[in-house]
């Protein structure tokens, strides 16, 4: 399936999702919804955040696809986490970039397959700053993502990522 293709169907998910017609998000307290939480602490506040990569690999398909708005496609999870690696993780990098989750915006939506949970999409709001207290009062400098995560063998893995909507100005404090 080409990549064109591929974006237009996560794209139509996503636009069922918003338009109403599948409302079916689960509730903040089930277990789905607190473990993609927990996931996406691990993929965040570990391997974005604390540069611990290998850590948030770990939760990645080999196949991943990562769709980004500023940055273009990432097509593997080799590609994903050399780019880490390289970028806000390297050591040649002044200043850390730090991602904060804007708790209250994660929705998560269950998918099934015959009524057997097979995986789920997970949306949310996050924001990026240099400074590792920023809070979200603080800035505009935010994005929307949807994580698309499969059950495999039990676990629950990133097959496709979708981030966007990334904006750039931070408001100045009065």
């Amino acid at each position: 399936m080409n990549q064109s293709i591929k974006l237009l169907l996560l794209s139509s998910i996503g636009m069922l999702l918003v338009s109403g017609i599948a409302t079916a998000q689960v509730d903040k307290n089930s277990e789905i919804y607190q473990t993609l939480k927990e996931k996406d602490s691990i993929l965040f506040e570990l391997g974005f955040n604390k540069c611990e990569v290998e850590k948030s690999a770990e939760l990645m398909y080999d196949d991943l696809e990562f769709y980004h708005d500023k940055g273009g496609i990432t097509n593997s999870k080799e590609e994903f986490i050399s780019t880490m690696k390289n970028g806000v993780c390297s050591d040649n990098n002044t200043e850390k970039v730090y991602r904060f989750l804007v708790a209250e915006s994660l929705e998560v939506f269950p998918m099934y397959n015959n009524g057997k949970l097979y995986g789920a999409l997970q949306n949310g709001k996050h924001f990026f700053s240099t400074d590792k207290n920023m809070t979200y009062q603080k800035t505009d400098n935010y994005a929307l993502f949807s994580h698309l995560w499969i059950i495999e063998e039990n676990e629950w893995k990133l097959k496709r990522v979708i981030s966007y909507n990334h904006t750039s100005k931070e408001k100045t404090e009065n």
